[in-house]
């Protein structure tokens, strides 16, 4: 672009205009320097800052003017710089550089792009001449300038390195470059390495000849890095001959080992700065280019339905088309490869809303030769298989392959994608093939299904615990899906399964008792069935929305359990996660409960009723309570539920830590239930049969409630009655239930226990006649032993005297035998 036509920002060109004014009426010619390259005259030199005092403190002004010669340019580079001022406010004392200058006459400078203003200790960056001069204005009004203010070099260059190519009519730095003519060369933005300029619009158009390709390759790399979409300086490159072609990239900021290859045999770079106020210095790039045939060709890409990456020599992207599959092949392939090569394959399965695949890769051949210490050193084939590319952690392969007397093992990637890199070294061999196939990706733990079908196999002799969940968890699981989970116990074994979470489409759910069972789940639901060794599959049930199965035992002498899940082509939700457990298996009653028959009616209750129930002993998964009721044929079985209280809401999340699960009907699923009955909610429930079941199972995660109370009473149907017919419920139970003080009719009808007169019993005498008779032998007793101890008492006063009168002189001490044998007597008789 001719410079009479550049663009200069406002502020800048005023505060330009006004000191280069200056400069013409104050410019001393003492202090103003030129440099001029004379032919046998030095092409380098130095120079440094004026020294003049200036006590009145006037403003003055010197240039500094460097003039290269026809085919040359000036380079400047300040090597010290100390002005006073501290940027950006350069008022007493700076320096204005103008490097675009065409000539340094007062006149052409005023209409120069002005290069920016600069003091403090930090000196311009170095500045080459776009055309062939450059001129530096050095201001000051302090009171003496002396020569360390700033200290420099310069050189006039040859300016032929900067003609790329063939220059391009009416342009200042766009090149034609041909193949034909300068297959090799280097490539430089127009001032390179000094500042470039701002407003500049350059371009480079390489153009071979057929069968050649373009190379690239960038040196030294920095422009002004306004974002990661450039939006202000940038070099934007081109696969093709013009600015219509696919572009290859843009770039700016800093940029190390850039290089770039054309598809075909042309290439455009263009490089474009805006016209700003900031004063940017950077130095802009320096790079090399080749026009070659040698370079690989993209035959071995295009052939198995890869995508060449734009800009890479020999980089392709495979992108599945679900569940598609082909072959990736080294290059060159079956021929030997070329050595000193790096290819990247890019192997990317679908990903989205709908979609999520792995990539299997299977070697057909492979033959990359190892190096002289029979290490990976010379060739190699490295795999990663976690998507590493995405960082550039290209260092932290899965996989490293050479040699080839064995074909590798089959490699599946975790996760959509997966990357190869093939290096060829010295040694040549015939490389690789492989065949890659995209699997869809569920995400799920478990033993897969070879056909690649949403099927998951749980064995006990594999893992006796561990967790499973619907595709993609806790992502959405994706529409019209089908997946089957299958859990294989071993003999004298059950399995049980408790959820976690639950959350399936349910558009139909509105029932207010959760929302499970066909009538319900229409849309997406999840199926639970007990297998057996015939084959025979019953289901415990159907469930969808936020109604979470309750803990799930399979039943003695089932061989497993079987969860499918089912997903139409509508809206998705985030599906379930859940726990199994092999187990050692028990009883037919389970941990509690037992088989009622031969009764007419009964009464069952949660463990510990009223108190709270409890869940499993530890290390096992869930408790269990089952009950079997049987009545006589004809008849059926009527269920009350006085109170009833079980951890969990059928319709907010279901019964995932406690349920009581009832079989009405010993065909069919059965009925669910868990929350809370209310005081005046009336739940009753009549089987099919004049059989029933009930189980009660608690999870390990189950905290207790009160469980519950149910009333279950023998009854029969129809308006004939020969027993007692209850009024408003029309059931006819057994006469001698009448007036037994429970409720045998059902939740709202107590007609049994209506008008029961309950007669006083008689008076009764022998418990009267027992107490006097009781009463009197104790009495009789009492005297005794008064008597006794009276007796006793008397006896001991007449054998032991408390003193003894004096015996008169001349007679015995010892009284006559006779006065104490009736003493004796005495004392016996009483």
């Amino acid at each position: 672009m001719a410079p009479a036509h550049r663009h200069t920002s406002g502020r800048s060109l005023v505060l330009s205009i006004i000191c280069l004014q200056a400069i013409c009426l104050q410019v001393s010619s003492e202090c103003d320097q030129t440099f001029v390259s004379r032919p046998g005259g030095p092409l380098n030199g130095t120079f440094q800052a004026p020294e003049f005092l200036n006590p009145r403190a006037h403003s003055r002004q010197c240039l500094y003017n460097f003039l290269a010669g026809p085919g040359q340019r000036v380079e400047v580079i300040l090597t010290s710089f100390t002005l006073r001022g501290t940027p950006p406010d350069c008022v007493h004392e700076y320096m204005d550089v103008y490097s675009e200058v065409v000539s340094p006459d007062a006149g052409d400078l005023i209409n120069s792009p002005f290069g920016g203003r600069y003091c403090g200790p930090i000196p311009p960056r170095r500045r080459v001449s776009l055309y062939r001069a450059i001129t530096l204005a050095f201001y000051t009004d302090k009171n003496a300038s002396t020569s360390d203010l700033f200290t420099g070099r310069y050189s006039f260059i040859n300016d032929s390195e900067y003609e790329v190519g063939a220059p391009v009519a009416n342009t200042q730095c766009s090149f034609l470059v041909k193949g034909a003519v300068k297959p090799t060369g280097v490539i430089l933005s127009p001032t390179y390495p000094g500042a470039y300029p701002k407003a500049l619009v350059c371009s480079y158009q390489f153009l071979g000849i057929q069968g050649q390709r373009v190379r690239l390759e960038f040196r030294d790399f920095d422009l002004f890095f306004g974002g990661p979409h450039c939006p202000f300086d940038y070099v934007k490159v081109y696969d093709g001959s013009d600015n219509s072609s696919a572009v290859i990239g843009t770039y700016c900021g800093q940029q190390r080992n850039l290089v770039l290859y054309s598809s075909e045999s042309s290439l455009l770079v263009t490089f474009v700065t805006l016209p700003r106020t900031a004063n940017t210095q950077n130095r802009g790039f320096k790079g090399i280019f080749e026009f070659s045939n040698s370079f690989t060709k993209l035959d071995f890409i295009r052939k198995n339905e890869g995508v060449h990456i734009r800009g890479s020599e020999c980089d392709q992207k495979i992108l599945s088309k679900k569940e598609s599959s082909g072959s990736v092949f080294s290059p060159n392939y079956p021929f030997p490869y070329i050595p000193k090569l790096v290819c990247r394959y890019f192997i990317y399965g679908m990903q989205d809303s709908q979609h999520l695949e792995r990539v299997r890769l299977e070697f057909s051949r492979f033959e990359i030769p190892k190096g002289p210490k029979g290490d990976c050193s010379d060739g190699y084939l490295k795999i990663y298989t976690k998507g590493q590319e995405t960082t550039d952690s290209y260092d932290k392969f899965d996989h490293e392959m050479c040699g080839g007397t064995s074909k590798p093992p089959v490699i599946v990637s975790e996760g959509p994608r997966m990357v190869l890199v093939f290096s060829s070294g010295d040694l040549m061999g015939k490389g690789f093939k492989a065949n890659y196939t995209f699997e869809t990706e569920y995400r799920i733990p478990g033993t897969a299904a070879p056909d690649g079908s949403c099927t998951f196999t749980y064995m006990s002799e594999s893992k006796k615990r561990g967790e499973f969940n619907s595709p993609r968890y806790p992502s959405n699981y994706p529409s019209d899906t089908n997946c089957t989970y299958n859990f294989m116990a071993t003999k004298n074994e059950q399995v049980t399964l408790i959820f976690d979470n639950f959350k399936v489409r349910a558009d139909l759910a509105n029932s207010s008792i959760g929302s499970y069972g066909a009538t319900v789940c229409q849309e997406d639901w999840l199926e639970i069935y007990n297998v057996y060794h015939d084959g025979v599959e019953k289901i415990v049930g159907r469930y969808c929305g936020m109604t979470a199965p309750g803990p799930i035992e399979s039943n003695l002498g089932a061989m497993g359990l079987k969860i499918v899940l089912h997903a139409d082509s509508e809206g998705v939700y985030s599906g379930f996660k859940a726990r199994y457990n092999f187990e050692k298996s028990k009883s037919i009653f389970g941990n509690c409960g037992s088989n009622i028959s031969s009764l007419d009616y009964g009464i069952i209750s949660s463990p510990k009723y009223p108190k709270k129930y409890d869940g499993p002993e530890k290390g096992s998964s869930a408790k269990t309570c089952n009950w079997y009721i049987n009545v006589r044929p004809k008849y059926k079985i009527l269920l009350d539920f006085e109170t009833f209280a079980v951890e969990g809401e059928p319709i907010g999340r279901g019964c995932p830590a406690a349920v009581l699960r009832l079989w009405t009907n010993m065909a069919g699923s059965p009925i669910e239930l868990c929350g809370e009955k209310g005081v005046d909610d009336k739940w009753q429930y009549l089987s099919d049969s004049n059989s029933i079941r009930f189980s009660f199972i608690t999870a390990d995660k189950a905290v207790g409630a009160q469980g519950f109370r149910v009333v279950w009473t023998e009854v029969q149907e129809g308006p004939s009655c020969d027993e007692f017919q209850c009024v408003k419920s029309g059931f006819c139970i057994p006469e001698k239930l009448r007036c037994n003080s429970v409720n045998n009719c059902g939740a709202d009808d107590n007609s049994d226990e209506a008008d029961c007169f309950v007669e006083e019993p008689p008076e009764d005498y022998t418990v009267l006649m027992a107490s006097g008779v009781a009463a009197l032998c104790i009495l009789l007793l009492v005297l005794c032993i008064l008597c006794h101890r009276k007796r006793r008492r008397r006896r001991r006063g007449g054998l032991h005297r408390p003193f003894q009168l004096p015996v008169p002189a001349g007679s015995s001490r010892h009284p006559p035998q006779h006065d104490l044998g009736e003493r004796f007597a005495s004392v016996d008789s009483v």
